[in-house]
């Protein structure tokens, strides 16, 4: 878990003040588009697409930011749960592209979404038996797995993040860990990841 340094603003005073001085708002890019970065590129490679969902998350939680809850002091899952649904709408556009491929007259050698996914998730200490586990999960369970895996979220934050109960949050981790772990042949694919 990544301790947030006491001396500085809070995210929610950020975003209040970004409500006179919009560049305001500037400050919790700087804090946070690495770590969001970093998120998505093991999401979905690094690269341009990963930029791109970094970027975007950003210009909605700016034009978001006046509906944000001031009362919640810390950005982090707030804007994970935005990247999080655009991650998700990244991935129904590359399907229906697939799908719109698949009726086409000319026949393409094109990978089906699972396997985008797969090669787009860049485990790489864990290798390509982690990423084809990831696949195969559902993904309101791979969202939550990820969120508190890769994003460094506690349990709360990732139910902040997707806007759903702890509880929902605690059986999806149990649900995807079992899973991965079986198609793994029950080794922990967490061990010696960072």
């Amino acid at each position: 878990m990544i301790t947030q340094p006491a001396i500085r603003d809070a995210d929610a005073d950020l975003i209040s003040a970004s409500l006179t001085e919009p560049e305001a708002f500037a400050e919790l890019f700087d804090r946070y588009s690495g770590m969001l970065y970093r998120y998505v590129s093991r999401r979905l490679g690094a690269g341009p697409a990963a930029e791109d969902l970094v970027g975007e998350t950003f210009l909605v939680a700016f034009s978001r930011r006046r509906s944000y809850d001031l009362t919640q002091p810390d950005a982090r899952p707030w804007l994970f749960g935005i990247i999080t649904k655009l991650v998700s709408r990244h991935h129904r556009r590359e399907a229906a592209r697939y799908r719109a491929l698949r009726r086409a007259p000319v026949e393409l050698d094109v990978e089906s979404p699972a396997d985008r996914v797969a090669a787009g998730v860049t485990a790489q200490a864990a290798g390509p038996d982690l990423a084809g586990a990831l696949a195969a999960l559902p993904a309101k369970d791979r969202d939550v797995l990820l969120l508190i895996a890769w994003g460094d979220l506690t349990y709360e934050e990732a139910a902040r993040a997707l806007g759903i109960p702890i509880g929902t949050v605690r059986s999806r981790l149990n649900r995807g860990r079992r899973k991965v772990r079986a198609a793994l042949g029950d080794a922990n694919p967490m061990l010696g990841e960072e």
